[in-house]
């Protein structure tokens, strides 16, 4: 068994790993072309453009892993069955119990590969593309209405709850066009503070630079005026930490699963929408599971007599589960935000549905072929 385990390990961590380098290889190719639009311009050269596409390919390589796997253990599986070898291989005893546990440790240790990549190299890359991004540009930018947060706290003066905006972030990593908008319990206007520039300690206590205070009278005293005050430097308290920060501002490629899980349970502490994050966070702390189910996809394909179809053949059928795969995965997320489905099972549904479908197809051909 140890001979046989050597052989079907060594032959297909070779095709998954060929595999992977193609796919990174293309994706490399793509992302470098478009980074050359920008080359000439604020001073971007040619090496910007060689490192920022290289920020980008352990991302692909986590997203892209699964479907190598797949594609990778169909080429070799249909290989040694072409050859003969498997069914040499199943007349020695490699029954079809054996095959499935030998298959399901290999797709662990691939699914440990996918786990190590999403939480440990792929954030640290994409929050270095996006300093490279934002001190090439100038600074970072956000769409819309930028990023909202919100906190409640006690104050002295009772129960407050802020709502605060931030337009962008620096080059260096400061918060850019900051706004502060303070609320008290029955929900009226206390004060509003707006800030050129500011930046969050390590206590949670914001730094304000070059900052307007704005404080409306109470109901007590409407005949009182607004009082307009200047800052250049205002400290504000704040529960707000740092990583909380970066989670609203930054992309969520930049996030770990514990930072997803953080993030989601401070939105719920806030009484804001969690569900988008939650299964976000559902779908990364599942996804090396993967890896067990383009196993389960792959083992049927070994099984398929050698006139069923040719290797070729037999590779283009992954690739396009495969893909129908990462397709299904992503639509489960926005069909689970639009339906309201509980997020542990709009992120597990897709795994299930395929690693149903493999066994189904591997118990059959067992049986009857």
């Amino acid at each position: 068994m140890r001979t046989v385990r050597r052989l079907l390990y060594r032959d297909i961590i070779a095709s998954v790993i060929f595999v992977a380098l193609a796919f990174l290889s293309l994706f490399y190719f793509i992302d470098f072309v478009d980074q050359l639009d920008g080359v000439g311009k604020r001073g971007r050269t040619a090496w910007d453009a060689v490192l920022a596409a290289a920020l980008q390919q352990p991302g692909h390589f986590y997203e892209l892993f699964p479907i190598a796997v797949l594609i990778g253990t169909i080429y070799s599986l249909a290989r040694l069955a072409q050859s003969s070898e498997f069914t040499i291989l199943r007349t020695a005893g490699l029954g079809p119990g054996r095959a499935l546990g030998l298959l399901a440790v290999l797709g662990v240790v691939f699914g440990a590969v996918t786990f190590v990549t999403g939480d440990y190299i792929a954030p640290p890359s994409e929050r270095a593309n996006v300093r490279l991004k934002a001190r090439l540009a100038g600074g970072l930018t956000l769409g819309g209405a930028g990023a909202w947060l919100k906190e409640k706290r006690s104050t002295p003066a009772g129960e407050r709850s802020y709502s605060v905006n931030v337009a962008g972030a620096s080059a260096g990593g400061g918060l850019l066009g900051v706004r502060i908008f303070e609320f008290d319990a029955d929900g009226r206007l206390v004060s509003r503070t707006q800030a050129r520039e500011g930046s969050v300690a390590g206590d949670g206590s914001w730094t304000l630079i070059d900052a307007e205070l704005a404080e409306w009278p109470s109901a007590r005293s409407p005949q009182a005026q607004v009082r307009l005050q200047r800052h250049a430097t205002l400290v504000w308290p704040s529960t707000l930490s740092a990583n909380v920060v970066a989670a609203a501002v930054l992309p969520l490629a930049t996030m770990t699963t514990v930072e997803l899980w953080r993030y989601s349970t401070h939105l719920s502490d806030q009484e804001q929408a969690t569900q988008a994050y939650e299964i976000r966070f559902w779908r990364k702390a599942l996804y090396p599971l993967a890896g067990l189910v383009m196993m389960g996809l792959a083992l049927p394909f070994a099984y398929m007599h050698a006139r069923a179809g040719s290797v070729s053949l037999k590779v283009f059928g992954g690739i396009m589960l495969g893909i129908s795969f990462v397709l299904l995965n992503n639509l489960s997320g926005h069909i689970g935000v639009l339906r309201g489905w509980t997020p542990w099972i709009a992120a597990a549904t897709p795994s299930l549905i395929y690693l149903l479908l493999s066994m189904a197809a591997f118990a059959w051909l067992v049986r009857y072929r």
